[in-house]
């Protein structure tokens, strides 16, 4: 099977009066859909710089990513385009509006590319109910448990329906039992929507759902051996 998402000889350095800083360096990552990667490290070990260059909010000092065969840094290549219809991101936080509602919460991708509105109100209410928060679709952030937003989170990283799924440590912020739930949410997802995915993450209950484990230790990725 092709790989949807594709680094190649990655590399990031941040420059400094201080000295130079390799976040990331020399890092290959291929990733299939319906495919759960997990990338496993300490803080500070280049796991979210890894991630912001595989969903082009940032760029590499060197090497590339290749979505769907597009080189990111290509002139050719519509980046903010790709971004909104087939890569999604997930964060430590849902960082949720919090005058809106879950339901409008989710549905701001959806009116950012102007999709019609009936469209708009069944993605929404489909994923709401993926995330199991249909009844709560009314309830704003403040109204909401930690485990719950960072559902409404889920809901609106995917209710694009992306390709491509990228999530920075998902469940720091939350605790072991709600964390749980999280990673199996997000890898039913994953699984059953055949999305590519790549988690950031240090929770060893996030490792054993990932269908393969990668590590990084001072910006070197590799695989990682048992």
């Amino acid at each position: 099977m092709t790989a949807v998402l594709r680094a190649e000889s990655l590399s990031r350095v941040f420059r400094s009066a201080g000295g130079d800083v390799v976040a990331v360096r020399d890092a290959d990552l291929a990733v299939e859909s319906g495919e759960l990667v997990a990338v496993a490290g300490r803080s500070g070990a280049g796991k979210t710089t890894l991630l912001t260059m595989l969903g082009g909010l940032d760029a590499p000092t060197e090497g590339r990513v290749l979505v769907d065969g597009a080189d990111l840094a290509a002139p050719s290549t519509d980046v903010d385009a790709l971004r909104g219809s087939r890569i999604a991101s997930i964060f430590q936080t849902a960082g949720l509006i919090p005058v809106l509602s879950a339901a409008e919460n989710v549905e701001v991708p959806l009116r950012i590319r102007r999709v019609d509105p009936a469209e708009r109100d069944r993605r929404v209410a489909q994923a709401l109910r993926d995330v199991g928060l249909e009844d709560h679709a009314r309830q704003r952030p403040g109204e909401l448990s930690g485990g719950q937003q960072q559902r409404v989170g889920i809901a609106r990283a995917l209710v694009m329906a992306p390709g491509i799924l990228l999530a920075d440590e998902p469940t720091a912020q939350l605790d072991s039992e709600t964390g749980a739930q999280i990673m199996d949410l997000i890898a039913q997802l994953v699984h059953h929507r055949g999305t590519a995915a790549v988690v950031a993450t240090h929770d060893v209950a996030m490792l054993a759902r990932a269908d393969r484990v990668l590590e990084i230790h001072d910006g070197v990725l590799r695989e990682r051996v048992d």
